[in-house]
């Protein structure tokens, strides 16, 4: 174990499967990552069983955090917040707080966990509201971030135009990528398009000093058109749950085919290394892990019914957070942005000398 490791706060007990996929994911992530240590939170005895179900009581990898409640996935976010302060989720999300963990990463309630989140970490300055952003994969090989992806359904436009300063802070940071390209989700491309708020962000996003390209549509996402795509939570959750669905179909599509007939099963033999490329591309278990941007600590959603794989890519997407220093650049092109549109509103509101 290094003298200073990466340490991530795991809510053990969140998600559809809970122990059965945190714990094994954890392990296949601690052999993968020594430079990192786990807080394993949530019931300590459960957590020590699963541990040696999985042969990895180890104690050089991890600590067990023993929390006595669990935030169920159907809890209303005020049971979450009032009642159950010694949830799972509110322990991990304090010890990152306390500064034990730089990152948490839960595949528990979306909700309880941006409210949980909000409270104990705060929103950096200059942010009302944090965003819940991921990335899709595109034709170009990569991947394209797209914000908010359900945690603020009704925005104004100074809503949208925080969800992209802090999206291209997050593909700055992870991507090393220097000015990234935003787009605005619209259902044209033409700045006459749009809603009143969709309307007012484009004007706010020409005047931020962000790359801002204009508008884009639902297909440039998958095109790679832009590095970021911005939009509300509404939309986002819809596009997100829509492409995810989308890829399910194809992949079940072409397993239908290839079983038709003893020739289209020789066929699939023959096509087999495509077809197992063809599905890592598409798999979004490859993408799980969303980050919750804004806030004052590094917290990774991750599906909820995600399995041990998808749950360990998750893990990864912390890891590489906290590597690459996302809270700080996030802060720093929070700042920076906002003092540029201050003075640029400054300049503008001024009075003119007469001609």
């Amino acid at each position: 174990m290094p003298h200073n490791p990466i340490c991530i706060a795991i809510d053990c007990m969140g998600g559809d499967a809970g122990l059965p996929v945190t714990v094994p994911a954890a392990l296949q992530f601690a052999r993968r990552n020594p430079d990192t240590k786990l807080l394993l939170v949530g019931d300590s005895t459960a957590i020590q069983a699963a541990l040696k179900d999985q042969g990895g009581l180890g104690r050089d990898w991890y600590e067990i955090v023993h929390a006595s409640e669990v935030v169920a996935m159907d809890d209303p976010v005020e049971v979450a917040l009032r009642r159950k302060k010694d949830s799972s989720m509110r322990v991990a999300v304090q010890s990152v707080k306390d500064g034990r963990a730089q990152a948490f990463v839960s595949a528990g309630n979306t909700g309880a966990l941006m409210a949980i989140s909000r409270y104990v970490l705060k929103t950096l300055d200059g942010i009302d509201r944090p965003a819940i952003a991921t990335v899709i994969p595109n034709q170009k090989g990569g991947g394209t971030t797209v914000l908010d992806l359900g945690a603020n359904v009704d925005c104004t436009a100074e809503h949208l135009l925080q969800f992209a300063i802090m999206g291209t802070a997050l593909v700055s940071a992870v991507e090393q990528r220097n000015r990234p390209s935003v787009g605005l989700l619209n259902i044209g491309e033409e700045v006459i398009k749009g809603n009143e708020v969709v309307k007012r962000a484009a004007e706010l996003l020409r005047s931020s000093g962000l790359n801002f390209h204009g508008n884009v549509e639902g297909d440039d996402i998958c095109k790679g058109t832009v590095d970021v795509v911005v939009c509300d939570g509404f939309v986002g959750n819809v596009v997100l749950k829509s492409i995810e669905g989308l890829a399910r179909m194809v992949s079940s599509m072409m397993r239908e085919e290839f079983q038709r007939s003893a020739l289209s099963k020789l066929a699939g033999l023959v096509a087999m290394p495509v077809l197992r490329r063809f599905r890592g591309r598409v798999d979004n278990r490859r993408y799980n892990g969303a980050a919750l941007l804004g806030l004052r600590g590094i917290v990774i959603k991750s599906h909820g019914s995600a399995d041990a794989y998808a749950f360990g890519c998750a893990l990864q997407r912390a890891h590489e957070a906290v590597q690459n220093g996302l809270l700080d650049d996030t802060a720093r092109t929070v700042d920076s942005l906002r003092q540029y549109m201050q003075a640029a509103k400054e300049q503008q509101d001024s009075p003119q000398p007469a001609v």
